[in-house]
């Protein structure tokens, strides 16, 4: 899965969320999934202090932990992140408060920090306890475990019903320094716009303040992840979370003043090739769909229009059935609310096996049905809105509605 460069200076790595200077991370098997093997606990540890930006589902029944990381986030230092699948720790009351608590407290044990400066993050089933003596445990054995090799065990260990680890990493250079920014994050099924059941953990050696770093962290995530969705359906556990730690030893960036701009683009990139893999690896999808709307008054008009179209059932039906019916599209578009001119939109599909044009100047086209049969068989699938009506634009990722997915969600329970 190709992503474009959009800096010359940006130069995509590896590493996730270790690849920055003083980062450690671990993964390990804890026993919190039931009749699981299956790795469910990570921490991310930044060697020395950092500063932290976050953003947080929109959900009135957020989770515990989304409530404590929201504390911490206020705050703005933060040295470690603890996560852990197979329970979300949400609706859980009082009792789950307590034990986002003790999760903290227990990484604050283990790494010698101040638990108002550890992060927590939990995804998986609601409304169960916290099964807190396996983690309380689970927390110590990964804590001993943690190295700069550890970011693959670490995207491992968030995963729910991912098929895939969702992992990215670049570099650029500022003021003569070489910065880096590597995250991973899950998600794969209850994801929609004003964030969804998606984890993302980012972290950076750049030296950055606090509030600099909490503008880049929103604007980053309007751009991406408040663009990916699959079903629908936003969660309570919804985080994004960035460290940074200053290693790379640059003067400090502030909001809008030398290096911001470079910052910004380089944690939109890497959060966004992040909500694409979302998006590929869509519960049961078996297609990626980019809608890139041009030509809107303004980028909410753009946006509106964008996230309404992958957001259509009837559209993503319509794609697993490999079926052009573009009218499903422009009706998406058409409801969104987004401001156009009906009467300047023109539409194409387009994939690797072509490309074709669908409407033009708000008039349907005479187009081959065989020609874009072949263009919606392959797996990556981009739709090009044009609306005609100014110069903002904006991008969207969904995928297909398949058999597969009410399967997924039918027993995912058990």
């Amino acid at each position: 899965m190709e992503t474009k460069m959009n800096m010359t200076n940006l130069q995509e790595t590896c590493g996730g969320v270790t690849a920055a200077k003083g980062y450690l991370a671990a993964g390990i098997h804890a026993g919190i999934k039931a009749k699981s093997e299956k790795k469910d606990l990570a921490i991310i540890y930044s060697e020395q202090p950092a500063v932290c930006g976050g953003v947080f589902t929109t959900n009135k029944f957020c989770a515990a932990p989304v409530s404590w990381c929201r504390q911490v986030n206020a705050g703005g230092k933060a040295q470690a992140i603890v996560v852990n699948s197979g329970n979300a720790n949400a609706c859980t009351g009082q009792t789950g408060a307590k034990h986002a608590q003790m999760m903290a407290e227990a990484v604050g044990a283990a790494l010698n920090v101040a638990a108002d400066e550890v992060l927590v993050c939990s995804t998986g089933v609601i409304g169960v306890e916290m099964p807190i003596e396996v983690i309380e445990k689970g927390i110590g054995e990964c804590a001993a475990r943690l190295s700069a090799d550890g970011a693959d065990d670490a995207a491992t260990a968030i995963m729910t019903t991912d098929t895939c680890q969702k992992q990215c990493t670049v570099t650029y250079e500022y003021q003569g320094k070489q910065i880096t920014v590597g995250g991973m994050a899950k998600g794969s099924g209850m994801i929609h716009p004003n964030m969804a059941t998606m984890l993302c953990f980012i972290t950076t050696d750049l030296a950055i303040e606090a509030a600099a770093l909490q503008q880049a962290v929103t604007d980053a995530a309007d751009a991406t992840f408040n663009m990916v969705t699959v079903d629908g359906d936003t969660s309570t556990n919804d985080t994004m979370l960035t460290l940074a730690n200053g290693a790379a030893g640059n003067a400090a960036v502030t909001a809008g003043g030398e290096g911001y701009a470079e910052f910004v683009q380089a944690l939109t990139y890497v959060a966004g090739k992040l909500a694409k893999l979302m998006a590929y690896d869509g519960e049961g999808a078996t297609k990626l769909l980019e809608c890139k709307v041009s030509g809107a008054p303004t980028l909410a008009d753009a946006r509106l229009a964008a996230k309404a179209v992958v957001g259509s059932s009837l559209v993503k039906a319509a794609f697993y059935g490999e079926d052009a019916n573009w009218g499903r599209i422009i009706c998406a578009a058409g409801y969104s609310g987004a401001q156009f001119d009906t009467a300047k939109v023109n539409l194409w599909l387009e994939s690797a096996a072509g490309k074709i044009a669908l409407m033009a100047d708000g008039a349907g086209l005479a187009f081959d049905e065989e020609t874009a049969a072949t263009i919606l068989k392959e797996r990556e699938i981009a739709i090009l809105l044009d609306l005609g009506s100014g110069d903002a634009e904006a991008t969207s990722w969904g995928c297909d509605l398949s058999h597969e997915y009410v399967n997924i969600n039918a027993d995912y329970r058990s």
